[in-house]
């Protein structure tokens, strides 16, 4: 749609036109709920707007409202692909406001699950990513086939397949149920031949390249700057990992790499991503092969009422760093809550990386951020 229209005069017979292009509120590409308003000029892009908060749901004020347990199934809704995760940094705040301690199983337990939801979330975000750069719907399909082996494992798990409400303050809601370690073990094995088949589909793809290389270039100092974390820092050769830098579970226990790009570029956001799934099931491999017998759960009563005071944490998410901000005035429910979600960060360099580009690669540059619109619509 034309919103608006500036004529500059170029000489006594030519004129250009620069004008207004509204990308959303429902467009297919956005990921989400996510407006765009991009200013023109021919099909190069002068500059971009986002306006967000289409999906706003007072998640942070509904927290003040519920007690610490009953406010777990809120974060399997901010970023609703990763859900295991946002479980997890979510109860490890709680925990830490506490100063509870859990078992070396829960904390094994835990590690399994959230790697296994890395490796799913990467596979929506690699297999939308290169539908919108017009591939046909093959690669999502492929994608998507290898998830539902990780939600069937979650399903068995805790009984759901896509919001999961399975951490809990203490451990976790139920222990590992009999014979899934051998599902996961096998999975292992059939994901990394996978992986192996489903970059092959793209990392040397001549059109793939011609798309992706050297789109979208996210300097070192802008994405620090811009406070970007996860896989999209990681493109831009920061080495920052919670999980290698601030360990908490079992992570400093297990061996594994912390992949990063050269160029930082659309192509080495997905190539980042695409080695963190061989990370992850690298991770899941020595966990589940050495997770310890006893108990999941610490017991730490029905209704939480920590000491007066606050805490913060912070964790290595599938697309960044995911902090709650929690104070306590003694009561069972949050006296604050504040969520520091990745996707708002990652987002709010989109306008700098697409000016001076065309309207196809606002597209590219925009699906390989990899945001979900659920965590920043808070």
């Amino acid at each position: 749609m034309t919103k608006g229209i500036m004529e500059t005069k170029i000489n006594d017979n030519i004129h250009t036109e620069e004008f207004f292009v509204n990308l959303g509120p429902q467009h297919p590409s956005t990921h989400g709920v996510l407006y765009l308003e991009a200013k023109l000029d021919g099909e190069i892009i002068v500059d971009c707007a986002t306006h967000i908060g289409y999906l706003h749901r007072s998640m942070e004020k509904i927290a003040e409202n519920r007690t610490y347990t009953q406010f777990i199934p809120f974060t399997d809704r901010l970023d609703y692909v990763a859900s295991m995760n946002n479980n997890l940094a979510y109860v490890m705040a709680v925990e830490k406001l506490m100063k509870t301690e859990i078992t070396e199983r829960a904390k094994y337990i835990r590690v399994i699950i959230a790697e296994l939801n890395r490796v799913a979330s990467h596979l929506v975000g690699i297999g939308t990513f290169v539908q919108d750069l017009g591939a046909f719907a093959t690669p999502l399909f492929y994608a998507f086939r290898e998830r539902e082996k990780i939600v069937e494992i979650f399903d068995e798990v805790c009984g759901n397949r896509l919001t999961y409400n399975y951490m809990r303050a203490g451990g976790v809601q139920f222990d590992l149920p009999a014979g899934i370690d051998a599902k996961i073990k096998e999975f292992v094995g059939y994901m990394r031949t996978r992986t192996d088949e489903l970059e092959g589909l793209f990392t040397k793809n001549v059109i793939f390249l011609a798309r992706t290389k050297g789109i979208g270039v996210l300097p070192k100092d802008m994405a620090i700057n811009y406070s970007v974390t996860g896989p999209n820092l990681r493109g831009s050769g920061v080495k920052w990992d919670l999980r290698k830098d601030e360990p908490y579970l079992v992570y400093d226990k297990f061996n594994f790499d912390v992949p990063t790009g050269d160029n930082g570029d659309a192509w080495d956001r997905y190539k980042v991503r695409i080695e963190e799934i061989r990370q992850s099931l690298r991770i899941i491999e020595q966990a589940i092969g050495g997770i310890p017998e006893g108990d999941p759960t610490v017991k730490v009563g029905r209704i939480l009422r920590p000491e007066a005071g606050e805490a913060y944490f912070r964790a290595e998410n599938p697309r960044g760093e995911l902090g709650f901000y929690i104070v306590s005035d003694g009561s069972p429910y949050p006296c604050r809550l504040k969520i520091r979600g990745p996707s708002f960060s990652n987002l709010a360099v989109l306008t700098p990386l697409v000016k001076g580009v065309k309207v196809a690669d606002l597209i590219c540059i925009l699906g390989s951020l990899d945001i979900v619109m659920g965590e920043i619509d808070r």
